[in-house]
C-alpha cells in the first residue's frame, strides 16, 4: 500500500515536470541592476548574452541526467570534427584551459605525477618558455601547476632556453610586444620535441581563427566559451593534439584530486558551448562586421552636431577583432573626462556600461584611450540598444558643452 504523502509527493513532482513555469526575475528580487552592455565581452561584466539556440539547447539539457565522463568524451570528439582538431575539452573557462592545457604538458598522464602536482614536482619537468613580452595576469593560471616560466626575447634567446627540464612553450596570442612570430615559435618549440600552447581567449572572430593556430602547428590552443562564440561565460574551449586533451582530462573535474578538480563544468554548460559552436560556425564573418558599423555609425550620426566631438571606427587587430566607435573631443571645449562620462551613464536609466578603455582605464589589447576618449563597444548590444546609448551619450556631451 503506497502511503498519501508519497502519492502526494508524486503528483506534485508530476505538475513540476508538466506544467509551464514561469521564471522569477532574481535581478529585482536581489536589487541587482542590468545594464546595456556597451563594453564588449569583459567578464566582470558577465561577458556576453547567449543566443536563443544556446538557452534553449542548455534548458533541454537540465531536464535529464548524464554520465559526465560520457557527455565530456562526447563533445570533444564532435567538436575536434567540426574544428578541424585532433581533440577538443569543454572547460571552466579559458583560464581553466590554460591551467589543463599545461597539467597535461607537465605530467603527460602519469597518475602518480597528477596527484602531486604542484607541490610535488619531483622528477618532473617543470619550466615554460615564454617571450617576456607576453607574461600577463594569468600567468597564475599555469602557475597552479608548479611550473616556472623562463623569459626570452630573440629568437637565438628563445633557441638557446630549451633545457632537459623544458616542459612547454606559451605564447600569448594577443600580446602588444614581442620579437618571435607565431610560426618560429612553433618551428623552434618542434625542434626542441616540446609542445606549444597558444592563449587566444578572446581571439574570435574571425570564425577561422578557430582552427587556424591548431593548423599553424600549435598542440594547444584555448578559446573563452563566453566571449564572441556567445557560450556559456563560465566555459573554455581546450583544442590540440589528441594525446595531449586525454592528457588534461585526467588532471580535470570530475576526476578526484587533481588540479582540475574544481574546474567543474556542468552538463548544460557542456552543451551549451557545443551549441554556441554550431551558433558560431553559422555566422558569417562580413555580415557580422556590417552589422556592427551599422550600430557605431548610427551612434556616430547622433553626435555629429555636437561641438569638437569626433568619432572613428576601429578594429583591435587580434582580440576582440570587431568594429568599436572611439569618440573624442576638445575638453576645453566639453568640460567632462571620459571617466566622468563613463560613470554618469553608469548611474543612469537605463544603466550603460562603456568600454574599460574609456578615460584612459585598462581593456583589451590594441584599444586606445586618454582622458577624453569614449570607447563603445558595439557587439554585444541587443537591438536598438544602440540607439539609447547614442542618446545618452549626446546629452551628457551637449550638457558638459554647455549647448
Amino acid at each position: 500500500m503506497i502511503a498519501s504523502g508519497a502519492v502526494a509527493c508524486s503528483n506534485s513532482l508530476l505538475r513540476a515536470a508538466t506544467s509551464p513555469v514561469k521564471g522569477v526575475d532574481y535581478y529585482q528580487r536581489l536589487g541587482v541592476t542590468p545594464f546595456i552592455n556597451a563594453a564588449g565581452t569583459y567578464t566582470v561584466l558577465s561577458a556576453s548574452i547567449m543566443p536563443d539556440e544556446v538557452q534553449a539547447a542548455m534548458a533541454q539539457a537540465a531536464q535529464q541526467p548524464v554520465n559526465l565522463n560520457e557527455l565530456l568524451d562526447a563533445s570533444g570528439d564532435y567538436l575536434a570534427k567540426r574544428l578541424h582538431c585532433e581533440g577538443a575539452l569543454v572547460t571552466a573557462g579559458a583560464a581553466a584551459a590554460l591551467t589543463l592545457g599545461t597539467a597535461a604538458c607537465v605530467t603527460a598522464g602519469n597518475q602518480t605525477a597528477i596527484v602531486g602536482i604542484p607541490p610535488d614536482m619531483t622528477g618532473l619537468k617543470n619550466e615554460v618558455i615564454v617571450q617576456k613580452a607576453h607574461r600577463y595576469e594569468y600567468d597564475h593560471a599555469l602557475r597552479n601547476c608548479g611550473i616556472r616560466f623562463v623569459e626570452v626575447e630573440t629568437l637565438d634567446d628563445y633557441d638557446r632556453a630549451f633545457t632537459d627540464r623544458t616542459v612547454m612553450a606559451h605564447f600569448f596570442n594577443a600580446a602588444e610586444g614581442g620579437q618571435i612570430s607565431r610560426e618560429d615559435w612553433v618551428k623552434v618549440a618542434h625542434k626542441h620535441g616540446v609542445p606549444c600552447f597558444n592563449d587566444a581567449a578572446a581571439d574570435v572572430p574571425p570564425v577561422s581563427n578557430l582552427w587556424n593556430y591548431t593548423e599553424m602547428g600549435f598542440d594547444l590552443v584555448t578559446f573563452s566559451g563566453g566571449k564572441g562564440l556567445r557560450g556559456p561565460q563560465c566555459t573554455g574551449l581546450l583544442l590540440g593534439r589528441k594525446d595531449l586533451i586525454q592528457a588534461a582530462k585526467l588532471n580535470n573535474s570530475p576526476n578526484s584530486n587533481t588540479v582540475g578538480r574544481g574546474m567543474k563544468v556542468a552538463k548544460e554548460e557542456i552543451v551549451g558551448l557545443v551549441a554556441a559552436i554550431d551558433w558560431f560556425l553559422s555566422q558569417d564573418d562580413a555580415a557580422m562586421e556590417a552589422e556592427f558599423n551599422q550600430r557605431a555609425d548610427r551612434i556616430a550620426q547622433q553626435l555629429q552636431n555636437v561641438p569638437t566631438v569626433q568619432t572613428k571606427i576601429f578594429i583591435p587587430p587580434v582580440a576582440n577583432h570587431v568594429p568599436h566607435l572611439l569618440i573624442t573631443y576638445d575638453s576645453d571645449r566639453i568640460k567632462i573626462t571620459g571617466r566622468e562620462v563613463m560613470e554618469k551613464l553608469r548611474q543612469g536609466k537605463p544603466r550603460i556600461e562603456l568600454n574599460p578603455a574609456t578615460g584612459g582605464g585598462p581593456a583589451s589589447a590594441g584599444l586606445a584611450g586618454g582622458a577624453n576618449t569614449i570607447v563603445v563597444g558595439v557587439w554585444m548590444m541587443q537591438p536598438g540598444e544602440d540607439r539609447v546609448v547614442a542618446e545618452r551619450l549626446r546629452d551628457v556631451l551637449e550638457e558638459a558643452a554647455g549647448t
